[in-house]
């Protein structure tokens, strides 16, 4: 597997282009292959087409940008990121950017950057021009960041025969199960993204990335001490290794097959 660069990345959105449903997700993503400095949203905020962006905003420190249109029909978003870019470009603050937007317009932008000895990661809809893929040096789909799965016990609840199935919430959906549930999720995904050829990923990595994901985590809001043994108490496959230093040991971990 590809090692991870903890980049400096400014990461750079097109509301116009881009759903907001999948945010945390697609933040999630970017967490792989760095720390993120910037984190802007361009649009015209006025627009109600784009008014589903504004309550994840805060929630994700994403900074938004206000931008009118000056004639009907044209973008001038894509002008004002474009702009933003370049001034970070030169500040020298960031390693790499990441551009969220489905429209080729950026297919410049990406190749100017990479020019500058800039890392680009692009991410869109299926939907994105060929041109603006390759011009990054790795583009991803929205379509493929995956969302939270359903818990198990929901999708495995039997259906009685001769009475109809009501849906109710449960108590665990907003209790301490849930968020059990909810962190093995996070733990799980994040061996799946540092694991290598054999599933094992060093327990080390796993705590960085999480953090990176999900700024708040923290094992004491568990009852543990530290990650170690959160982590022993789920069922997860644990390999402690030799470090060649006296009492030391190097933890690996891996999801149970």
């Amino acid at each position: 597997m590809q090692t991870l660069n903890d980049l400096r990345l400014a990461v750079l959105i097109d509301a116009d282009n881009i759903p907001h449903s999948k945010v945390r997700e697609m933040l999630e993503e970017i967490a792989k292959y760095g720390t993120p400095t910037f984190k802007r949203i361009y649009g015209d905020w006025t627009k109600p087409t784009i008014a589903g962006w504004k309550s994840v905003l805060l929630e994700n420190a994403i900074t938004p940008v206000q931008q009118y249109g000056y004639t009907k029909g044209k973008n001038s978003t894509d002008s004002a990121m474009i702009i933003d870019a370049m001034d970070i470009l030169y500040s020298g603050k960031v390693d790499g950017f990441c551009i969220v937007s489905s429209d080729s317009d950026f297919t410049r932008l990406a190749t100017r950057l990479r020019e500058a000895g800039m890392k680009v990661i692009g991410i869109g809809e299926r939907k994105t021009p060929h041109p603006f893929i390759v011009a990054c040096d790795k583009f991803i789909y929205l379509e493929i960041i995956a969302s939270p799965e359903p818990s198990s016990e929901a999708a495995a609840e039997p259906r009685k025969k001769g009475k109809p199935v009501v849906k109710k919430k449960k108590v665990e959906e907003t209790g301490p199960l849930a968020a059990a549930r909810a962190i093995k999720r996070l733990i799980a995904s994040s061996i799946t993204d540092l694991a290598d050829e054999n599933g094992w990923a060093f327990l080390g990595d796993v705590g960085n990335l999480i953090l990176k994901k999900q700024p708040d985590f923290d094992p004491r809001n568990f009852g543990f001490p530290k990650l170690s043994p959160l982590i022993k108490s789920l069922d997860f496959e644990i390999d402690e290794r030799e470090s060649g230093q006296n009492h030391i040991k190097h933890i690996y971990i891996r999801n149970r097959k």
